[in-house]
């Protein structure tokens, strides 16, 4: 089942991956959650071979995959697409024409001008009876294009973003964005990009588009209210996070009150 089909039957949730490690990329996508979500803009990964091989590790197992892009370079968007990720997620996208551009390079024509190659992972390398047209109608389908709102410039130009035929999600930034406006950061949003988020929630609900953003800490009561906000794609914290959470508590819970009580 796509992220897209899943979607349609109630929220769905994944993990961001930081740190890029394989076995890491392959212990999320058997966790069950239904999406991982790589990243290529606050990494120090290219793309290249090691990139390619953390979107395989995922692609193993069944857990859908949404890359963080550097930015809208066309070439790089259809890369990855073609290596097997299912979305692509465009950074800081401030106006329509860098949502068209995500879009000309995830799509086929008629709704955007992707090249196509059969010797691509995507198209199965030309296997089994290929297609082109069923392999074009099912990448435009399927394939998720994920422009992100975290700068004040999404919102003054939301309705033309959001007009760009094809964009099937739109991942909300609350550190970003708050930083765009000079204010204080945090997950903790203040009244201004609390309003940012209200009016895209209201805008994509409209048009039936999706909304990512993250829920942090992932706490049951967190999520729930995230996904009230209007959330219906929760990223559930990253890699790195659950690895400093759980040091955090091993030197709270067990080293330190032994460093006290041991103390000569």
């Amino acid at each position: 089942m796509t992220l897209k089909e899943k979607m349609k039957k109630g929220p769905v949730f994944g993990m961001a991956c930081f740190t890029g490690t394989t076995c890491i990329v392959e212990n999320i996508a058997l966790s069950g959650l239904d999406f991982i979500y790589l990243d290529l803009e606050h990494t120090n990964y290219m793309l290249d071979e090691a990139f390619e091989k953390q979107i395989m590790a995922a692609k193993l197992h069944d857990i859908s995959v949404l890359v963080r892009m550097a930015d809208d370079n066309e070439v790089a968007i259809r890369k990855v697409l073609e290596w097997g990720a299912d979305g692509v997620v465009i950074p800081h996208c401030k106006t329509k024409q860098m949502a068209q551009n995500a879009v000309d390079g995830a799509k086929f024509f008629p709704m955007g001008r992707r090249g196509g190659e059969t010797n691509v992972r995507a198209a199965g390398f030309g296997y089994h009876d290929f297609d082109w047209n069923a392999y074009i109608k099912e990448q435009n389908e399927n394939t998720m294009v994920i422009p992100m709102d975290e700068d004040f410039e999404f919102s003054d130009n939301i309705d033309e973003i959001l007009s760009v035929p094809g964009i099937d999600a739109v991942n909300f930034g609350p550190i970003d964005y708050q930083v765009s406006l000079g204010q204080k950061v945090g997950y903790t949003m203040g009244d201004d990009c609390k309003e940012a988020f209200k009016l895209l929630v209201g805008k994509c609900r409209e048009k039936g588009i999706g909304v990512l953003g993250p829920a942090i800490p992932p706490t049951e009561e967190n999520v729930q209210k995230a996904i009230d906000d209007g959330y219906n794609m929760l990223i559930l914290g990253n890699d790195m996070w659950h690895f400093q959470k759980s040091v955090k508590d091993l030197m709270k819970g067990t080293v330190e009150p032994l460093r006290s009580k041991n103390v000569k």
